[in-house]
């Protein structure tokens, strides 16, 4: 009787644990290049998995090809999954703008076309509202010199890239994309957002 109580005890006290806990949310963002976005909030304190994959358009589950035609009209984009408890969605929206060019339409350095757009796909309302006062923010302090072009848009069916495209820079750190443009990203943004990194 005792060794039933006990149990029943531990398991009220986890189950107290997970309610007080917030739940996962998640965000999702078009930054140029799935494979550089990917590798930079990985490393984010908070973030718990990050997925690359394809939103935006009017074909149903498209492969990389489709979209790099530029036709499907989906952008290259990250599903984050992250803790509220630790990050904010607002310090997320900062790592965004901060890494990419949000001045340029349908343009991220020599990748070119509406795949490679700067878009934020919104779950709530509550993001919406966040990352359009955010971007006036932006706009009215001039704060990249130009306007920020990033559009933002209610979250559409998100289709998961193919495999080979998943923790790319983990996998191919030694690959001439990775080494000439990821890593230059990453060893910037490590001094911007130090104190935001995993540890």
């Amino acid at each position: 009787m005792k060794t039933i109580l006990m149990m029943v005890m531990v398991l009220l006290s986890a189950g107290g644990a997970g309610a007080q806990s917030p739940k996962l949310q998640k965000a999702t963002f078009g930054n140029g290049c799935f494979w550089c976005s990917e590798a930079v909030f990985q490393r984010i304190n908070g973030v718990t998995a990050v997925r690359s994959g394809y939103e935006g358009g009017s074909v149903v589950d498209p492969s990389y090809e489709q979209v790099c035609t530029g036709t499907t009209g989906h952008a290259e984009v990250i599903e984050v999954t992250y803790d509220p408890a630790k990050i904010k969605y607002d310090e997320l929206l900062e790592v965004f703008w901060k890494t990419h060019d949000p001045t340029t339409l349908n343009r991220q350095g020599a990748d070119v076309g509406t795949q490679y757009r700067s878009v934020i796909f919104y779950h709530t309302n509550d993001q919406k509202t966040i990352a359009e006062k955010y971007k006036k923010e932006l706009n009215d302090t001039k704060a990249f010199g130009n306007p920020v072009v990033t559009s933002i848009e209610k979250a559409s069916p998100f289709y998961v890239a193919e495999s080979y495209h998943q923790n790319y820079f983990n996998r191919n750190g030694d690959k001439p994309y990775c080494k000439l443009v990821i890593l230059p990203k990453l060893d910037k943004m490590e001094k911007v957002f130090k104190a935001k990194l995993k540890h």
